[in-house]
């Protein structure tokens, strides 16, 4: 059985792939499109430039306060506990309380609605090409089982019965929404990806860069090596 320290280094190092050779550059090529979209309307700028980056921050800010939040409420001795009691029954009278409602759906919810965005946006890589797309679904995969893992330790009396058929809902809603109400204008697509842009980035640095004893330099340089060079290979052969 693979450890899962070697697992979530080798997903970390695909998502920090992602993240520096294909999620970046594609906000800045939305950023070129809104320019486009705006140049009847708005004389283009430095400060217009710094447009879509601030929906990419705005999105990382967003995210980042919500899992101050969830520290905060739930902290990790509590959720700790409750792991514990739950793996063994007869310490069941001193599992920690159950996490406080309000914290957990507004938390879930926002990864609900990040899922969604996911999905929704699905299409727009099969525009550019399906080994661009097959690359993006693997990396949202595994990112999703990590996403899954960090929901799970500070949810641990929530989440397992609620939150993963809420999540695994969302990523349908996404989908059919793509297919009833495909986003068309140019505009509103390169926010969306901005917006789940610095919502990636947040969750990729924070949950999938494993601190030192859940972590493994080789296995992560494994990930990063091999997605970057699938990538490069994509790239050279859709030119």
């Amino acid at each position: 059985m693979i450890p899962e320290r070697a697992t979530g280094s080798f997903a970390g190092g695909l998502a920090v792939a992602y993240v520096f050779l294909h999620l970046l550059p594609e906000i800045a090529e939305g950023n070129e499109a809104i320019g486009e979209a705006l140049a009847d309307v708005v004389e283009p700028t430095p400060l217009v430039d710094l447009g879509i980056f601030v929906v990419a921050l705005a999105g990382f800010a967003a995210f980042y306060g919500l899992q101050r939040l969830a520290d905060r409420t739930v902290p990790a001795r509590a959720r700790a506990g409750a792991t514990v009691g739950s793996q063994h029954p007869a310490g069941a009278a001193r599992e920690a309380p159950l996490e406080p409602a309000g914290v957990y759906w507004l938390h879930l919810g926002s990864f609900m609605i990040y899922n969604g965005l996911i999905t929704y946006t699905m299409a727009l890589r099969l525009r550019t090409g399906i080994a661009f797309a097959v690359l993006f679904t693997v990396a949202m995969g595994l990112h999703f089982v990590l996403t899954d893992r960090s929901l799970e330790e500070h949810y641990p009396r929530r989440f397992p019965g609620s939150g993963r058929m809420a999540l695994a809902g969302a990523l349908l809603v996404g989908w059919l929404l793509d297919a009833l109400l495909a986003p068309t204008s140019t505009l509103v697509v390169a926010l969306l990806t901005a917006l789940l842009g610095g919502s990636i980035l947040l969750n990729v640095f924070k949950e999938e860069l494993p601190s030192t004893g859940r972590s493994s330099y080789p296995w992560f340089m494994v990930g990063l090596v091999l997605y970057a060079g699938l990538l490069a290979l994509v790239t050279a052969v859709g030119e």
